[in-house]
């Protein structure tokens, strides 16, 4: 029994590494690059990574990320001055374009169209308007000289909260613990297929059955409650641009007016704010403009989020 035990044990521990060594070797999961706060309290990432973006456990999406100096993904360092043109282009992971090799972002489809224009552009995984105003006020001295600046803004996610404090959750995947089970890439692997998912759900299943009020009133909101919602979203829209300013010349926000409540909309409008609505073309285009497995903008997306920003900018100059 002892050696059958010891067998056992052994060819399970082989087979393990042969799986871990198959998935490195075929690069089945994604490389996670390291995040920090700064000097400044802007969590961003650790600048000068390298890695491979995949999605899908069979490689749906397979790209290089390169993180510049300044701690963003992108092709170029950030040296603006106020002898060139700039564009900043600022959001989440929509900019931050992960699910594309850093060479071909929209910053570079943008340079294309305007050769004697550098684009930069800030986007990190998870960040909402605080993120982005806080950040832009973090680097005035850099902000202060770049032309245009482009934000992203879903309002369902971006307007939570009305003002800035670092997201503890994104910064617990640094501590140790999260950092050494990255490293084995058997157990990212498993967990981006869904290993865990029955485990996960049957101990939220359990911690739910403890909690008061069980009653099943339903998800779905009033329209009393929506409207509340808006109204304090928008609230929280005043408060942050009123804390950190917000330079109406230069910014413009990048959003989809099919998701965007028309109360805020004609809010951006009657207040001057200027806004670049993506809906209408990707809606008319007749290729699909987001990836096959997330709502993230393909290639063909990237490219008519790019002639929109261009049209933009070509009109105000």
């Amino acid at each position: 029994m002892k050696k059958l035990f010891l067998k056992t044990a052994l060819y399970a521990a082989l087979i393990l590494l042969a799986l871990e060594a198959a998935i490195r070797v075929l690069h089945l999961t994604k490389d996670y690059p390291s995040r920090y706060v700064d000097e400044f309290n802007v969590e961003k990432w650790v600048p000068n990574q390298t890695g491979m973006s995949v999605t899908g456990i069979r490689r749906q999406n397979f790209s290089e990320y390169k993180i510049n100096g300044s701690g963003f993904n992108s092709y170029r360092e950030f040296a603006p001055t106020h002898d060139k043109t700039e564009i900043a282009l600022v959001g989440d992971s929509f900019i931050e374009g992960f699910h594309q090799h850093y060479y071909n972002s929209i910053g570079k489809k943008i340079e294309h169209k305007l050769p004697n224009v550098e684009v930069y552009e800030f986007g990190y995984a998870g960040y909402d308007f605080a993120d982005q105003l806080h950040l832009i006020h973090a680097y005035k001295n850099m902000f202060d000289k770049i032309d245009h600046v482009v934000l992203g803004l879903k309002f369902e996610n971006d307007l939570t909260r009305g003002e800035y404090s670092v997201v503890a959750d994104r910064m617990r995947l640094e501590s140790p613990l999260y950092q050494n089970l990255r490293k084995i890439k058997l157990i990212v692997y498993a967990q981006n297929s869904g290993f865990f998912d029955s485990a996960s759900k049957l101990m939220r299943n359990m911690l739910s059955a403890f909690k008061k009020n069980t009653a099943n009133t339903g998800n779905k909101k009033t329209s009393e409650e929506i409207q509340k919602t808006q109204l304090k979203y928008i609230e929280n829209f005043k408060s942050l641009t009123k804390k950190y300013g917000y330079d109406k010349k230069r910014f413009t926000l990048l959003l989809n007016s099919n998701e965007t409540p028309q109360v805020f909309l004609d809010y951006l409008e009657s207040n001057n704010y200027s806004y670049i609505d993506f809906y209408g073309a990707l809606n008319a285009s007749k290729k699909p403009t987001t990836l096959i497995y997330d709502r993230h903008w393909n290639n063909h997306g990237r490219n008519l989020i790019s002639e929109l920003i261009f049209n933009r900018i070509k009109n105000q100059d």
